[in-house]
């Protein structure tokens, strides 16, 4: 993808780019054009937003590794709209950067917009989250967590906790952004794992957007209109920290009267397990910088990579919480 000028040619363009070498839109022949004609990796990264404690460790993670690797990096910040990315997304395409990483806001609308990143070759990395195309090709790989095990992980805690028990078990779902990979995949992942035992049931499931915000006013209405609820399931830990409130705004007592799963483990949602108002948290690590600038410069180069590169991440309890705490980088 990097296009190579010779030194002929970079020397007497040099005199015409000096001025405009940091200029977002930069048309010279060279890869990295912007950065003064040299063979530095440009890439477009379009962010989701800045919904949750994660989607900021995630942003702060992903340009720090890109200053570190030598990438510039072009950002933006789609505020959870598809639209956003997919404007974004086509100025990278206009400004001919190197690779384009991005976390859809959703999983389906992507083929037209990556097949005109392909048209124009330039390599897309998808992180953290997926895409449904059925067509492979438009992208390089995938970077992220495996959600559905994620789910899976939150389900059988449930199931373990309440082995010994024959009374039916109601549970309340606090979903992510609609039609986002990591809420269809957490969802399903929990509920194929407590599917096996009737007497979890899902009495209320509904999308808080990520948002702690959001999170407590769906939680408020799960509390007006079921009266007993024994667990709450949200898809990250923000939702979690939300509906915390509202619970003791209602008079009962997280952790105790309601039990808590969630998502991500930032350190917010890490302190609160702690404290115990959290029972347990299922880890989605938002450190993904440096395995995406490695993957970014493997790809630039034209070299094979993994069609998906899963993260390691683990589960905690409120010992192991207090535990990582002291030393939690997010």
């Amino acid at each position: 993808m990097l296009k190579r000028i010779s030194a002929l040619v970079l020397a007497g363009a040099t005199a015409l780019t000096m001025a405009g070498c940091s200029s977002s839109d930069d048309t010279s022949a060279s890869a990295g054009g912007s950065s003064g004609g040299d063979d530095k990796i440009v890439m477009g990264f379009a962010q989701v937003g800045a919904e949750s404690g994660w989607r900021t460790a995630n942003t702060k993670d992903i340009q720090e590794s890109a200053k570190t690797a030598g990438i510039e990096l072009k950002f933006s910040d789609a505020q959870q709209k598809q639209e956003n990315q997919i404007k974004a997304i086509r100025s990278y395409i206009q400004q001919k950067v190197d690779v384009i990483a991005f976390s859809p806001v959703v999983e389906s609308g992507w083929d037209t917009v990556l097949k005109e990143a392909q048209n124009a070759k330039i390599p897309v990395i998808l992180t953290d989250r997926a895409v449904d195309s059925k067509d492979t090709s438009l992208y390089k790989t995938f970077l992220g967590s495996d959600f559905v095990e994620e789910g899976k992980k939150a389900g059988q805690w449930l199931v373990d906790q309440y082995k010994d028990s024959k009374d039916e078990v109601n549970i309340v779902q606090l979903e992510g952004t609609t039609g986002s990979a990591p809420a269809n995949d957490r969802k399903s992942g929990f509920q194929e794992v407590i599917s096996a035992d009737p007497k979890f049931k899902v009495i209320a499931s509904q999308s808080g957007d990520f948002t702690r915000a959001k999170g407590k006013e769906v939680m408020e209405a799960f509390l007006k209109s079921n009266p007993k609820i024994d667990v709450l399931y949200a898809h990250n830990d923000d939702m979690g920290l939300g509906a915390i409130e509202a619970i003791e705004g209602a008079g009962k007592v997280p952790g105790k009267d309601i039990k808590i799963i969630t998502v991500d483990a930032v350190h917010d949602g890490m302190q609160a397990l702690a404290d115990g108002k959290i029972n347990y948290i299922v880890e989605c690590s938002p450190l993904l910088g440096t395995q995406l600038m490695d993957l970014a410069k493997k790809v630039v180069k034209g070299e094979q990579v993994p069609q998906r590169v899963v993260t390691e991440e683990t589960t905690f309890t409120q010992e192991q919480a207090k535990e990582a705490l002291p030393n939690r980088k997010y």
